[in-house]
C-alpha cells in the first residue's frame, strides 16, 4: 500500500511505533497485530481489555428537525423514538430489500450521530444526504478519529481516565464525556461481543487518549485479526461477508432490529421483500456451523447435505481462540437450518462433517 497520507490513520505513527503488522483494509494502512500476536490479543481482549483503533469508520452528524423521520425512510429501524443520549443498531436498505449497510444512530440531543463501515462510508453518506431531501443537513467528520476500548476491564479504565460516567452508562448508551481534558463522545458498544466503548476523539488528540489508555497494564493494542476472530465468536456480521446489497435483514436473523410499528407502516425502502420474508419465512438463514476436526472453514466454503445436494455457503470462518474449535457462519436453505442439522462442508476438495448450531458461540457480556 501506497504511504500516501490519505491512506494513513492519525494513530499510524503510534502502531508503528509499537510494532504493528500494518496491512491495506478498506483503502488505509490498519494494524493487523501487534507482538502480542492475534491469539493473545483475542484472549487479553476476553480477560481484560484490548484497543482498537477503528479511525477508518465513517462519522457524520445529521442536523435537523426531522432529521430522524427522513433517515426513516432507509432506516428499518426505530429512530423518531431514540431517547436523547440512546443508540442503536440499524441498517440502510435499497430498494429490493437487501441491506446497503449496518450503522449504529445515536441521539445526541441537538443531532444525530451515524457510524457506518469505511468501505461503504461513500456510498451511506451520499444515500443518506439524498434521503434527507434538503430538510436536514448531513456533517462528515473527516477530523474525528474513533477507539474502541473493549472487554471486562474497559469501565474501570476509563473511569480512571475521568471517565466518571463510564460505568453508570448501559449498553448502547452514548454521553459527552473527557478524558484528562479531552472531550470525547462516548458510547458503551463495541464489535467483541465483551463490555467496552467506542470514543469519538478529535484527531489533533487521539494520540494522547490512545496513549493515556494503554498506559493502564489492563490494557493491550488489539488489530484487524483480533477484532474479527472476536466479532465471529459473538456472532456479530461482517459487511461484505455476512451481509450484503442482497441479504435481508431476516435472512441475516437480524429481524429484532425492526420494531411492531414500522412493520405495520412498512414505510421504508424495500419493506416489500423484508415484509415477506417476516410473513412466508426466508428463503435461507444465517446459522453457525462447528466444523469437525481441525480443518477451518473459511468464506466461499460449500455447504451441502449428506445426501449432496448443495444447500448453502459459508461467509466467515475461522478458529475461535476462546471457544477452542473451528467455528463458522453461513448461509443455507431454511429447511436445512434446525440447530443439530448434519451438513457436509468441502475443505480443500475434501468432504468434512460439520453441525448447524446457535450463534452466537461464545456468550455475550455486554453491560444492561
Amino acid at each position: 500500500m501506497s504511504k500516501d497520507p490519505a491512506n494513513l490513520l492519525p494513530l499510524n505513527a503510534m502502531h508503528e511505533e509499537h510494532g504493528s503488522k500494518m496491512v491495506p483494509f478498506a483503502g488505509y494502512s490498519m494494524p493487523l497485530q501487534y507482538s502480542l500476536g492475534i491469539l493473545g490479543e483475542h484472549l487479553h481482549t476476553r480477560c481484560k481489555a484490548g484497543l482498537f483503533d477503528v479511525s477508518h469508520m465513517g462519522q457524520a452528524w445529521i442536523h435537523g428537525d426531522r432529521a430522524a423521520a427522513f433517515l426513516e425512510t432507509i432506516v428499518p429501524g426505530d429512530i423518531q423514538g431514540l431517547r436523547e443520549g440512546q443508540s442503536r443498531y440499524s441498517f440502510l436498505m435499497n430498494g429490493l430489500g437487501g441491506i446497503t449497510d449496518d450503522l449504529i444512530v445515536t441521539n445526541w440531543g441537538d443531532k444525530l450521530g451515524i457510524v457506518v463501515n469505511a468501505s461503504r462510508k461513500d456510498i451511506d453518506f451520499s444515500t443518506i444526504a439524498d434521503a434527507l431531501a434538503g430538510e436536514a443537513t448531513l456533517e462528515v467528520l473527516e477530523e474525528h478519529s474513533l477507539l474502541a476500548l473493549q472487554g471486562p476491564y474497559a469501565s474501570r479504565v476509563l473511569e480512571l481516565l475521568g471517565c466518571t460516567e463510564a460505568n453508570r452508562m448501559p449498553f448502547m448508551s452514548s454521553a459527552i464525556s473527557a478524558v484528562g481534558n479531552i472531550p470525547v463522545g462516548l458510547s458503551r458498544c463495541g464489535y467483541t461481543g465483551e463490555d467496552g466503548y467506542e470514543l469519538s476523539i478529535p484527531n489533533r488528540s487521539v494520540a494522547t487518549v490512545a496513549e493515556s489508555i494503554i498506559a493502564s497494564d489492563a490494557v493491550k493494542l488489539a488489530g484487524l485479526g483480533a477484532r474479527d476472530t472476536l466479532r465471529l465468536e459473538a456472532g456479530l456480521c461482517l459487511y461484505g461477508k455476512d451481509l450484503d446489497e442482497h441479504t435481508s435483514p431476516i435472512e441475516a436473523g437480524l429481524g429484532w432490529t425492526i420494531p411492531k410499528h414500522r412493520r405495520e407502516l412498512g414505510d421504508f425502502l424495500g419493506s416489500e421483500r423484508v415484509l415477506k420474508d417476516i410473513l412466508l419465512g426466508p428463503p435461507i438463514k444465517r446459522v453457525g456451523i462447528f466444523p469437525s476436526g481441525r480443518s477451518p472453514a473459511r468464506e466461499g466454503t460449500e455447504i451441502y447435505t449428506e445426501g449432496g445436494d448443495l444447500v448453502g455457503k459459508v461467509t466467515s470462518g475461522g478458529y475461535g481462540p476462546s471457544v477452542g474449535q473451528s467455528i463458522a457462519m453461513g448461509y443455507v436453505s431454511s429447511e436445512h437450518s434446525d440447530e443439530g442439522t448434519d451438513i457436509l462442508l468441502s475443505i480443500r476438495g475434501k468432504m468434512v462433517e460439520g453441525k448447524v448450531t446457535k450463534i452466537p458461540f461464545h456468550p455475550h457480556h455486554y453491560y444492561l
